[in-house]
Order: structure tokens, then sequence, then C-alpha cells
């Protein structure tokens, strides 16, 4: 059994329409505390916007962040993962891509996002979970080994005269 994208992923994703101002994309982001909006056209995903999208094509370009459109700055095509890809898969494809958030679709339907902070988090608390229930085997085994019992003497069993 491995770990898939949709155990991971986050599913409340905002959108932003292609048509949105730059302006209007960094209020939402800055509003939510999140680094990229995914452009769509209902729950078709077209494109991401990333803070990286913005200073390169924005700030670092001098242009006014009302003027421009999210269609300007995006990043397209959009590289995406299914629900059911294996996490170690998306993270190849993220690796080779050079991207760190991944759109999970499903029939062309947006599902959600996985980033590797998530993938980090995922991780960290699995490794958590894990060692925690290997501690508690350890500690019934030690506890149920005869070997670990303390050793009666004669004279303090309750019994002996």
């Amino acid at each position: 059994m491995s770990l898939k994208v949709e155990d991971v992923m986050v599913k409340d994703i905002i959108t932003i329409g292609a048509e949105a101002t730059v302006e209007k994309a960094v209020e939402i982001m800055n509003k939510y505390n999140i680094g990229c909006l995914i452009v769509a056209e209902g729950r078709r995903p077209i494109g991401i916007v990333t803070e990286r999208d913005m200073l390169k094509r924005v700030l670092l370009q001098k242009k006014n962040p009302k003027k421009i459109i999210v269609d300007d700055v995006m990043s397209r095509p959009l590289i995406v993962s299914a629900p059911k890809t294996a996490i170690h898969n998306a993270v190849r494809v993220m690796n080779e891509r050079n991207i760190k958030k991944l759109p999970v679709v499903k029939d062309g339907d947006l599902q959600g996002l996985v980033s590797l902070t998530d993938v980090v988090r995922s991780l960290a608390y699995f490794e958590h979970a894990i060692s925690s229930l290997c501690a508690r085997c350890q500690f019934r085994k030690r506890s149920t080994d005869p070997s670990n019992l303390p050793k009666l003497h004669n004279s303090d069993h309750p019994h002996s005269s």
C-alpha cells in the first residue's frame, strides 16, 4: 500500500478567472495566506499563477498589477496529477518539472492541490505515527516477555515458610 496524492492534497482550493487583474490575485493570495491560485473556467483548471510568476512577470518588469490580467502571467500548460497517483510519482514529476505545486484533476475537474510542503507534512505525520506504533509494540513485547518479569526468590513467595 502506497500513499496517494488524494491522501495528502488540500481539497479546498481557491481559484481565480483568467480575466482577473494581478492586483485582485495578490489580494486573494494575501487574504488566504497562500502562494498560488489555480486559474480556472468553472471547475476546469487552465493554469496556475504563483508568487514567482508575479515577481518575474509583473514586479521585475515594472508592470502595473492593476492593468495586467492573470492570463498574461499565469503558467501553462498546467501540469496535473490524478488523485490515485502514488505520492512518490507526484514528487518525481514536481522535481523533474521544477514545480512546487501540483493541481489534482479527475475527469477534467479540479479536485485539490498537493505541494511539496504538504508532502513533507504528511511524511512527518506518518513517521511520527509509525514510531509511536512501533514504540507501543516494543513495550508490549517487553512487558509480556517472561524473561523481563521480575524474578521471585523463595523467600519472596507468599506461600513459602
